[in-house]
């Protein structure tokens, strides 16, 4: 099947369109350094701007906006990019941001995602594969998104935030630290209330790993001793665990925010 492009459609042509199945709909506007790969199904309305690549079969919907100027008060048109995988939902209304020069140069959106109504990814950011982004859902400058993250509706990352892989994020919530790989956070500002056990259990995740990954949280967030005491037990006794060891590493690698604890009390 060869590419359809409405006869409405503003499509650069300095844009590049390679394989077949690319479909574009009325009214749709695409830059002159837009890359869209094979499959690729853009709807009425869509406005795709900016030194963006997209990869295979990405459904966009109306009114989304992708790889426009960053919203940054020092952004003065440097080198900017966009990058986004396969597979990926892209509902109406939704914000995609480049990169800046202030942070590293480009956003990176994985493969897979889901990102509903009015969900918007900020400049800088990294997001993984099969993430989903509910109405609403917003994240801000150089925040980084691991796999099979799950944000709420009306929830917001605060800028350089990190999200581990398999954590989920409540609705409403806002979150202005890191978030450990498979866990959940709630709240108007966000506290830990323990594992993302449906996302875990969604995922087959065995119950051997899911009851060392309640053990670990336990400790990680026990009464005794200091935080950096209850981590260095934590390597000893479950160091080996393929599933400890993401967090481990996630600890390990830790930004400019601190970590987002369980409520006290």
């Amino acid at each position: 099947m060869k590419n359809n492009i409405h006869p409405t459609a503003i499509v650069s042509e300095k844009a590049t369109l390679v394989g077949k199945n690319i479909n574009i709909g009325p009214y749709v506007i695409i830059g002159p350094k837009v890359h869209i790969n094979s499959g690729c199904i853009i709807k009425s309305h869509c406005v795709i701007e900016g030194d963006t690549f997209i990869g295979k079969n990405n459904h966009f919907y109306p009114f989304c906006v992708i790889g426009m100027p960053p919203q940054h008060a020092k952004f003065s048109g440097g080198k900017s990019k966009l990058i986004l995988g396969d597979n990926n939902i892209i509902r109406e209304h939704v914000t995609m941001h480049p990169g800046t020069e202030i942070g590293i140069k480009e956003t990176k959106v994985g493969s897979n995602g889901l990102f509903m109504v009015g969900s918007h990814v900020a400049h800088d950011c990294i997001v993984g594969n099969n993430v989903v982004f509910v109405n609403n859902a917003i994240i801000g400058g150089h925040v980084e998104v691991g796999d099979y993250s799950y944000l709420g509706g009306h929830s917001a990352v605060h800028q350089y935030c990190r999200i581990g892989k398999h954590a989920i994020i409540g609705a409403g919530t806002t979150v202005d630290g890191d978030v450990i790989p498979y866990t959940s956070v709630v709240g108007s500002r966000g506290k830990l209330s323990g594992l993302n056990l449906v996302g875990l259990r969604r995922r087959s995740f065995k119950r051997d790993e899911i009851k060392i990954l309640r053990q670990v949280y336990r400790l990680l967030f026990g009464p005794e001793g200091t935080f950096n005491e209850r981590l260095n037990e934590v390597k000893e006794v479950y160091g080996k665990h393929t599933t400890v060891k993401e967090i481990l590493k996630f600890l390990k690698n830790n930004s400019s925010r601190s970590f987002v604890h369980p409520k006290m009390g």
